[in-house]
């Protein structure tokens, strides 16, 4: 199954012209592996088939990856590190923190950062409203926030001045972008073409006016 996995991942990151080294390849894997045995009894994601998980999460969180900019990087209703800990595998050299309010995948994230020497990795269990960094972060990332207006109103204390937001989502969110704050631009819209996955994904990209 492993090696069927890894060359549905190396296709995945060759369409996505993601350049990873064999060892970044093998700690995803393992992140993957991981999460599949974790999840059986912690029921940390719906998605129980590896080959749709590799799709959905691993691929999905990497299809942004060409975008995010900024050394500090915080996920924000991280879940069990999606897209954060693929990303903070991508990127070793910035830094990775990852939120969430969830116990039990704060727990599970603590041991894929022990087990897979993510040293680039910090794993905070907060509301996001009440968690205060030391400093801000260039981009705050989510695939969790039901509305883009949500994200902001709930994320604007983590951001730099110079920051970013980047809101995964599905569809096009037009109605979401008109309600956005006027304070807020909408820097850029990314159609993402996830590698094997089908139906729509967007990454949209919010800077403070």
């Amino acid at each position: 199954m492993m090696r069927g996995q890894e060359q549905q991942l190396r296709t995945g990151l060759a369409q996505l012209s993601l350049v990873l080294t064999d060892q970044q390849i093998e700690l995803l894997l393992e992140y993957l592996n991981l999460l599949l045995k974790w999840n059986r009894a912690y029921n940390l994601t719906a998605i129980r088939d590896p080959q749709e998980m590799l799709g959905l999460h691993l691929l999905d969180s990497l299809s942004i990856a060409s975008f995010v900019q900024g050394e500090r990087i915080i996920d924000v209703g991280t879940g069990p590190g999606l897209p954060g800990i693929p990303l903070a595998i991508c990127f070793p050299e910035r830094s990775v923190t990852l939120l969430d309010s969830n116990g039990k995948k704060t727990r599970f994230l603590f041991h894929v950062k022990t087990s897979l020497g993510l040293d680039n990795v910090q794993e905070v269990q907060s509301r996001v409203e009440a968690y205060q960094p030391q400093q801000p972060f260039d981009a705050v990332t989510s695939r969790a926030f039901s509305s883009l207006l949500d994200m902001v109103d709930k994320c604007s204390h983590l951001l730099a001045p110079k920051g970013r937001f980047y809101a995964m989502k599905g569809q096009y969110p037009e109605q979401e972008l008109s309600d956005l704050p006027k304070h807020y631009n909408v820097v850029a819209s990314h159609q993402l073409k996830v590698p094997g996955v089908e139906g729509q994904r967007h990454l949209v990209e919010i800077a403070p006016a």
